[in-house]
């Protein structure tokens, strides 16, 4: 496998040590829902292989509003006070506060890439591009690299005004989409037309013939059958 390609499953597929030893890469998803203690990333970063590259989930209190399901998930529910004021980017105190948590799972993991994930109600209406603006030119983001992966319908001249102009990487489904940014891919592949999809071997060929044009191309699976189909993919490549 070309060493700038990396594959992985986007959260843990079975036992830990099985997944080291096979793959090189992992998107964290527990940051999303409800993050880790740092001593528990530390230990994920002692077990791992030194090659082993994390990669993080943006916690989502920076992302889908109050109003999104997975907010459940939460182990101390928010202040009323709160719900108004995270979600969609919004540059708030609970927001910034996220991402500190965020950015310190993130340095505890040696992460690369933290990856923001944008419900699709998150529409490009004046009031979101102003937060995206204000919320990513006051974060810090050190030596890491801001994947953001929008949903619903977003222009692409739009895309490519944001991704440019505040450092993103265009993150996708390539066979939903192609990323407006070339110069490092990172592909999560949600199935398509559904989580419960296994990709054929005609569809990883198509993938494969979609890598090794960028610097690196992180691959990610986030489907059902994500440890089998990531590794069928990673032999075949």
């Amino acid at each position: 496998m070309h060493p700038a390609l990396r594959v992985g499953c986007c959260g843990f597929a079975g036992a830990k040590a099985g997944y080291y030893n096979t793959f090189r890469l992992i998107e964290i998803q527990q940051t999303f829902y409800d993050p880790p203690q740092l001593k528990t990333a530390a230990k994920w970063r002692a077990e791992a292989p030194p090659e082993f590259e994390f990669a993080v989930k943006a916690w989502q209190l920076i992302t889908p509003p109050a109003t999104s399901p997975t907010y459940r998930r939460l182990r101390n529910p928010l202040p009323e006070s709160e719900l108004p004021l995270v979600g969609n980017l919004q540059p708030t105190d609970p927001v910034l506060r996220a991402w500190e948590t965020t950015a310190a799972i993130a340095r505890a993991l040696r992460a690369r890439v933290v990856l923001f994930q944008c419900p699709a109600s998150f529409t490009p209406t004046a009031q979101n591009l102003a937060n995206m603006r204000k919320f990513f030119r006051k974060i810090k983001r050190e030596d890491l690299l801001f994947a953001w992966e929008p949903r619903g319908k977003w222009a692409d001249a739009t895309l490519r005004d944001l991704c440019d102009s505040l450092g993103l990487i265009h993150c996708v489904d390539p066979f939903a989409r192609l990323p407006i940014t070339q110069d490092i891919n990172y592909f999560r592949l949600h199935g398509i037309g559904g989580y419960r999809y296994r990709f054929t071997d005609d569809d990883l060929k198509r993938l494969r013939a979609l890598c090794g044009k960028a610097r690196t191309d992180y691959v990610l699976f986030n489907n059902l059958a994500m440890f089998a189909d990531a590794l069928r993919f990673q032999r075949m490549a």
